[in-house]
């Protein structure tokens, strides 16, 4: 946490010496003085941890942003075509998480994709159920959302 104080301080003095109070100017001036940090502190094992989460980040967003384009053309597909694709179905995930905030986070995932719901987790934190609108084999599905718990994991970690 010592970095990210930092680095919002640096932004900060940055927002106050240009003089222009903008959210724009607020995000360079992080992007700035992450740099900033980034090459001065490289050599710090505890500032190590902040400067590598922006690459995972990065890297999530990415990934989550694909699945979500894929699983909007899919129901977009079903929604336009005459064609009915649906097969729904309830499948149990078995989770590695155990942190409920972890959890909270993986489901939410789960439940903004188009055609999937997060229903409920088993009161061991086990397992979750999630809800699936296009059902199609157990087996490829779990590893799909167990990609997604590791990508979590990575992130969190």
């Amino acid at each position: 946490m010592k970095a990210f104080g930092w680095n919002m301080l640096l932004a900060l003095v940055w927002l106050i010496l240009s003089g222009t109070y903008t959210i724009s100017n607020l995000f360079a001036g992080m992007i700035m003085s992450y740099v900033i940090l980034a090459y001065l502190l490289r050599d710090s094992p505890t500032f190590e941890a902040y400067f590598n989460k922006l690459p995972k980040v990065i890297s999530f967003g990415l990934f989550f942003v694909w699945d979500l384009i894929k699983a909007n053309g899919r129901v977009a597909y079903d929604v336009l075509t005459p064609t009915h694709l649906m097969k729904p179905a309830v499948i149990a995930i078995p989770l590695e998480l155990r942190d409920e905030g972890a959890i909270t986070m993986f489901a939410t995932l789960i439940t903004v994709t188009p055609g999937s719901l997060a229903l409920d987790v088993a009161t061991d934190r086990s397992v979750l159920y999630v809800h699936l609108m296009y059902f199609e084999d157990e087996v490829r599905q779990i590893e799909e959302f167990k990609r997604l718990e590791a990508r979590v994991i990575d992130l969190l970690g």
